[in-house]
């Protein structure tokens, strides 16, 4: 087997009894590109210079991506401090199904008359559909502008005007709905806020080097589906068998760290002690590639660092 890796930045994983090992014996490659986005575009050709993340959930959610241009639109929670207005939440808020339909209900008026189609097929992802070529502005990612001052992270660009008056007439009519009060008396987060992002449409065409993924995302999920290629969820009891597959494991979002050298990262070792893994690539969110083989565990003069 040959396995690759998708983790977390490397300073936050370095210290994992695993990882230190690795990084000392074995080879360091060339560097790729930073950040999430990157790394899945290095796994999966799009032909896109950006993931288009709602096209892709789209089509997991409801299955009518294709030929039209797609918005994530997030239920989301901010909350004003002393001098600014900060994400606090987006996507996971707990609503319920009878929650998502109730502010759906409140939204679909507000953007039909703007023009654009909404909906919300899942809890977490909300969407909206905009005719093919429309110009959209500049929007920042979730995980960009969680906990910080939102002034910073707002659409920027062509008909940027237009969008941040969209967000606040939706901020309007969600601080007003009666199911926030609800919501607060169960000492729950508000829904009182939308956030736009990962616009796109679905990629034609998708290729991959790896003959099976494993990953919780949706997004890599969509992408290996497109790519014809079989999918299963995280499992720390995953199985390994002696065939000569290309296996990608996506762990980019496992921050307790002893855990993931518990569960995850020592059994890998393990398996790569056995040779049951013939190369192993390390790929960290923060752009570092190295590359391990069963034989360098025997460079045992270069010693794993302890952490302090």
């Amino acid at each position: 087997m040959r396995l690759s890796l998708l983790l977390p930045a490397r300073k936050h994983v370095e210290s994992a009894t695993a990882v230190a090992r690795w990084l000392a014996r074995g080879d360091r490659i060339d560097d790729g590109a930073v950040g999430r986005d990157a790394a899945l575009r290095e796994c999966f050709s799009t032909g896109a210079a950006i993931l288009p993340t709602a096209a892709l959930t789209r089509s997991l959610d409801a299955n009518d991506a294709a030929d039209a241009l797609w918005l994530r639109a997030d239920p989301a929670f901010v909350m004003a401090d002393a001098v600014t207005l900060r994400l606090l939440a987006c996507g996971k808020l707990g609503l319920s199904a009878d929650e998502t339909a109730a502010f759906a209900q409140t939204l679909k008026p507000l953007f039909g008359d703007a023009g654009f189609a909404f909906d919300a097929p899942h809890p977490e992802r909300w969407y909206l559909s905009c005719a093919s070529g429309a110009p959209l502005p500049k929007f920042s990612a979730p995980a960009d502008a969680l906990g910080d001052d939102l002034a910073n992270h707002l659409p920027e660009g062509e008909q940027a005007r237009r969008w941040r008056a969209l967000l606040n007439e939706a901020q309007i009519a969600l601080t007003q709905h009666p199911l926030n009060a609800r919501r607060s008396q169960r000492g729950v987060p508000p829904v009182n806020s939308l956030w736009f992002w990962g616009a796109g449409m679905l990629p034609a065409r998708v290729r991959s080097e790896f003959d099976r993924v494993v990953s919780d995302d949706p997004v890599v999920v969509a992408l290996a589906g497109l790519a014809n290629v079989p999918s299963s969820q995280l499992e720390s009891n995953l199985r390994w068998d002696d065939g000569k597959e290309r296996v990608l494991i996506d762990l980019a979002d496992r921050r307790d760290i002893p855990r993931l050298d518990a569960e995850w990262l020592r059994p890998i070792d393990e398996t790569l002690r056995r040779r049951r893994i013939e190369r192993l690539e390390l790929r960290f969110e923060s752009g570092e590639r190295h590359v391990v083989r069963p034989a360098h565990r025997w460079r045992f003069w270069r010693r794993a660092k302890t952490s302090a």
